[in-house]
């Protein structure tokens, strides 16, 4: 009678498992990645930078990193709309690629 229990248990909690929707996932983390982007954009270029060395103007010299990746990026305005569309696009690819991995990891434990 102990055997049939614990695997009525067993069962429930496979059962509980949540199979995620990848599309959504995707279009979450997407979203939310071009947001971040975006906001600490703007977000610099309204709080302005300060006088280099050289006398140049320095805004956010660590986000501006990110041009090394997202070609044409800059951190601007114009640069904040690529930069969420460029994390847009990251962000979904990533999350649905995480949703699916989990859902194969599910179905290969039940």
């Amino acid at each position: 009678m102990e055997r049939k229990n614990t695997n009525t248990e067993e069962e429930k909690l496979y059962s509980a498992v949540m199979i995620l929707n990848t599309k959504m996932l995707g279009l979450m983390l997407g979203i939310s990645t071009g947001l971040v982007i975006f906001i600490a954009t703007n977000w610099l270029v309204l709080k302005g930078g300060h006088i280099g060395p050289r006398g140049q103007y320095i805004i956010g010299p660590h986000l501006q990193l990110l041009s090394q990746f997202f070609i044409g990026y800059r951190v601007s305005f114009l640069g904040s709309i690529m930069g969420f569309f460029y994390g847009f696009a990251f962000g979904t690819i990533f999350g649905t690629l995480i949703g699916w991995i989990y859902n194969k990891i599910v179905e290969l434990r039940r």
